[in-house]
């Protein structure tokens, strides 16, 4: 039985495997994980005192460069779960057709005990042995946020870069979900969130999915759960409550609340702020732990945290028709076999969780280009379906308000490109992966297997085509 995070990933890779007709060896290459780098080193804190750190960065497959996937700050960083989500990221990338290969690092601290001068000092020094091991750069590997992480420490990671490298031309493309004024993307901050509320819309909008699990088609009134009200949770549950959703449970690390009448995300987030805690919330129920809002009655749960929260002890209390897997390796292979046995929809975090390395290559190629999207065309849009609308008033006589030319003409802006680009990406893969579940006995082949289908015949071709495994 699979225990640690990397075996759970490898047999959920095993599965899939089977029904593949790929060469055994290179199946072997493509689970391996090409390069780990540990790394410990000393910062003084604010009180004086010097502090051992202990850090990682796993680059799982390099048959693409750069290697591509987030930094997390956790007490619970450890060498096999850094390896694990590499080789995540590797899958992932290959679904959502991002020429990444997979990476990822971690930091073993609980950030709310450092001060932000600690955590700058903590960081740059990270940089600086990633630097030095070459396990950081444009072309080599290029790092982002994680849970703990953000884009104020990806801009510490971008000067340190910077810094140490002198000249180099694109230098800020080392690192991505940087500040807007530090070569960011626009879109950026929503993109995971955005991209989980894409496929669950997509998934929501399959009469046959539905049909399976007992629900009518789209997100209009569906009961969500959102475990985790981190930047993926928050955004998550902020477009899924504009697209209809009712969100009858929230939960983050100091509690959870319920109400079956449904909570405003806006709302809970500023009592949040104001209290420092979700509890306590007008109109809900305090449930008795954050893990109890993952057996509230609800159509989505969407676990937005941490990996493994859904496991074969509470699998059978879940109550929730579709799991949509916003965060990392929420579901252990037992439990994934609880609920499909029961007939619960899982959407998988190797796709539906995409959304964050999708924008993250846009803003790679943003920092690479020197030209922020939007720039060279939107003003000739605008001109051109002006002129078009000129024409259609001359031969129809009918005049169009300012107001109505403005709404028709608006040229896209850079966020507007970016989340088109976004949900092109999400919905083009959820497609290939149905094909692919629809090609085999979906008995037998859930939405996760047809998900590493995908990424196992994707990275296949790229060996194949090197001549390597002919």
């Amino acid at each position: 039985m699979a225990t640690g995070f990397m075996d759970q990933v490898n047999h959920q890779f095993d599965r899939a495997a089977r029904f593949t007709k790929h060469d055994p060896t290179l199946l072997t290459q493509i689970k391996a994980c090409n390069s780990v780098y540990y790394v410990s080193f000393p910062v003084r804190r604010d009180d004086g005192t010097i502090e051992v750190m202990h850090a990682w960065r796993a680059e799982h497959s390099q048959h693409k460069l750069p290697t591509k996937g987030g930094i997390r700050y956790s007490p619970d960083v450890s060498e096999d779960e850094v390896m694990a989500l590499a080789a995540l990221m590797t899958y992932k990338c290959a679904i959502v057709d991002v020429p990444f290969g997979g990476a990822k690092g971690g930091l073993k601290i609980d950030r709310r005990k450092y001060s932000q001068g600690e955590l700058e000092r903590i960081t740059r020094r990270y940089t600086f042995e990633l630097v030095r091991k070459k396990f950081i750069g444009p072309g080599v590997d290029v790092p982002a946020p994680d849970f703990g992480t953000g884009p104020q420490e990806m801009a510490w990671i971008a000067d340190t870069y910077v810094s140490l490298t002198g000249g180099e031309l694109d230098a800020l493309a080392c690192v991505t979900a940087k500040p807007i004024a530090q070569g960011g993307i626009r879109g950026r901050t929503e993109a995971t969130g955005r991209g989980v509320y894409f496929g669950i819309r997509e998934a929501c909008d399959t009469a046959e999915l539905m049909k399976s699990v007992g629900l009518s088609r789209g997100v209009k009134g569906k009961r969500a759960v959102i475990q985790g009200l981190g930047n993926v949770g928050y955004h998550a549950a902020k477009f899924l409550q504009e697209a209809g959703a009712v969100l009858v449970g929230l939960s983050e690390y100091e509690g959870a609340i319920a109400t079956p009448k449904g909570l405003d995300i806006e709302q809970v987030m500023t009592h949040r702020r104001e209290r420092k805690s979700i509890l306590g919330f007008p109109g809900a129920t305090d449930l008795v732990s954050s893990e109890a809002v993952l057996e509230l009655d609800c159509d989505i749960l969407v676990p937005a945290a941490l990996e493994r929260v859904i496991t074969a002890e509470n699998a059978p209390r879940v109550k929730a028709k579709i799991i949509a897997e916003a965060a990392n390796g929420p579901t252990t292979l037992e439990a994934e076999d609880v609920l499909l046995q029961r007939g619960a929809l899982i959407l998988p975090d190797l796709w539906l969780n995409a959304g964050g390395v999708i924008v993250s290559y846009f803003e790679w190629l943003k920092n690479l280009s020197h030209v922020r999207f939007g720039r060279m065309q939107k003003r000739y849009e605008e001109g051109a379906a002006r002129r078009l609308l000129e024409a259609v008033q001359q031969s129809t006589g009918k005049q169009f308000t300012e107001q109505q030319i403005g709404f028709f003409t608006e040229g896209p802006d850079e966020e507007d490109l970016v989340n088109s680009g976004l949900e092109e990406s999400m919905v083009s893969a959820y497609h290939q992966i149905r094909e692919i579940q629809q090609r085999h006995d979906a008995g037998q082949v859930s939405l996760r297997t047809a998900a590493f289908i995908s990424a196992i015949d994707k990275v296949s071709r790229t060996y194949e085509e090197m001549g390597i495994f002919p």
